[in-house]
């Protein structure tokens, strides 16, 4: 586990509307397509907005926000097997699709800043649960974000297909004061995945923190 640690610790390189269900701490999300099949591949998507400010002169101050998006691949030994975020876009089945480092400037446009996409069909073998989580990179507490959401829907990175269910990070008064949450976890049971909210603020700085208060808390 030091060896991804270590590497995710590492100085960053720049590099249609839906009906949705508000994720609800511990609800399962029953992961079907529209024709009823069971889907393999879909994304998770964070939106936010930069910090808008009127000065004395009533100039405006734009502040960027910069929340990284991050997927943990675990073995069915609770070890870390892969780390997706924005040092590591790749893994097996799973693809990150860049880095935002300071969200809408212009209000909420509606896309999403940053999108993982993952092929369950693709993932590893011994892959068993995969984690997703989110971090204020510059330690921004969530409540002074204007506007911060997360979902999880059936599609592609550029096409929405089918919104699942959104998660409204900003609004919820439990993760005023925090700068790190983990949203929810894939788990593998007889080749079978099915997704569970987890919904939950954590006291974490870090990403490597908060890859260490998921295998304490959350598998």
């Amino acid at each position: 586990m030091s060896d991804f640690l270590t590497r995710i610790n590492r100085t960053r390189n720049n590099s249609g509307k839906q009906s949705t269900i508000n994720l609800k701490k511990g609800q399962r999300i029953d992961l079907r397509k529209r024709d009823n099949s069971i889907l393999t591949s879909f994304c998770v998507g964070a939106n936010w907005g930069a910090i808008k400010t009127t000065g004395f002169l009533g100039n405006i101050k734009i502040t960027p926000v910069d929340l990284d998006l991050s997927a943990i691949v675990f073995d069915s030994y609770n070890r870390p097997i892969d780390i997706i975020y924005f040092g590591n876009l790749r893994g097996q089945g799973i693809v990150h699709y860049g880095d935002d480092l300071v969200g809408d400037t212009d209000g909420d446009d509606g896309l999403d800043n940053e999108i993982i996409n993952i092929n369950l069909n693709q993932l590893p073998i011994h892959a068993e649960q995969v984690v997703f989580v989110l971090n204020s990179y510059n330690r921004q507490d969530f409540s002074i974000i204007p506007f911060a959401s997360i979902r999880l829907y059936e599609g592609t990175s550029t096409k929405v297909e089918k919104v699942f269910s959104t998660y409204n990070i900003s609004s919820d008064k439990k993760f005023s004061g925090h700068i790190s949450m983990v949203l929810g976890k894939l788990s593998r049971s007889n080749n079978h995945w099915n997704f569970k909210a987890i919904g939950e603020p954590t006291i974490d700085e870090k990403l490597a923190d908060t890859v260490t208060s998921v295998i304490n808390h959350y598998l």
